[in-house]
């Protein structure tokens, strides 16, 4: 399960981060490109707001609306992933991947970016379908896309963020680390500071450094208070240290910001509310069985 939320995290932010907003893009303070702002309103649904259920919709509007931006489609393509609808995920796998090599004439780099997510979609559909061989091919193409767009601009702030986040991503299935190429990465060039820090925060989490960890997850907060994703993720990190230090009062924590969470479950992806009732149970029977013997040597 921690896998495909994975999965979902890096193709919508694959999706998003290859894509400023109107009017003010969000990762340069020069040269905007400018996208539909249905689509805009999508990507602060889902990033911003941690908000899917709307995003749905306002998606929906943006692929009726927008239908030549990649953005819209990369989206909607992890949100059928995430519904268990692999082969509506697969069409609008492909159909990012035409609108991006259209979009390359006038903007190779964004062209470039969305080509690489549209393979990215493509390989997760295959190994849904058990063919790993085809899936393994198709990060070839990822990467030689995520290439093009570095040798136009190395230091792009998304394309940073892109590739940091795909390497953090690889790091589940390679027994290779780059932690600190990824998090150099994040820190000097990807932008908007909320999405930054929030990726900051998963890798520390993955690398065990938890106090790093929290302390990103407190600076997404400050920015986007209301977004359920980062209290569970919170609530996540303070779980794993009460569970290794046998703290009751970071567990108790841990379960509050798992039911602050749970409050606005409604408006979570599928994948992320199992997991998060999941989590929350457990960390309940944690508490309870903590409380009863402090001695305990483990769960």
């Amino acid at each position: 399960m921690k896998i495909k939320s994975l999965f979902i995290s890096a193709s919508l932010f694959f999706a998003a981060l290859a894509a400023p907003v109107w009017a003010g893009d969000p990762f340069r303070t020069q040269n905007p490109h400018p996208i539909g702002d249905h689509t805009e309103a999508a990507f602060n649904a889902i990033f911003r707001d941690g908000n899917y259920l709307l995003a749905q919709s306002l998606l929906e509007t943006a692929v009726a609306q927008e239908p030549q931006e990649p953005l819209a489609l990369a989206m909607r393509a992890s949100l059928a992933y995430d519904s268990n609808d692999f082969e509506l995920m697969k069409r609008y796998a492909e159909r990012t991947q035409r609108a991006a090599q259209a979009l390359k004439e006038k903007d190779p780099l964004r062209g470039n970016l969305y080509l690489a997510v549209g393979y990215f979609l493509e390989g997760g559909y295959l190994m849904k379908q058990g063919n790993y061989l085809a899936a393994v091919g198709k990060a070839g193409s990822v990467f030689d896309h995520v290439e093009k767009a570095s040798q136009i601009n190395p230091n792009d702030p998304e394309l940073n963020l892109l590739r940091g986040y795909l390497d953090l991503f690889l790091s589940k299935y390679t027994p290779f680390s780059q932690s600190d190429q990824v998090i150099q990465r994040f820190e000097r060039y990807a932008s908007p500071p909320y999405l930054r820090n929030r990726a900051l925060a998963i890798t520390y989490r993955d690398l065990k450094q938890y106090d790093q960890a929290l302390s990103y997850l407190n600076l997404a907060l400050a920015e986007t208070p209301d977004n359920p994703e980062l209290l569970y993720l919170k609530g996540q990190v303070l779980r794993i240290q009460g569970r290794e230090q046998k703290n009751l009062t970071l567990l108790q924590q841990a379960q509050g910001y798992y039911q602050q969470a749970l409050a606005k479950q409604s408006q979570l992806s599928r994948s992320v509310t199992v997991q998060l009732n999941h989590e929350n149970n457990a960390v309940g029977f944690e508490i309870e069985k903590l409380q009863q013997n402090p001695n305990l040597a483990s769960f």
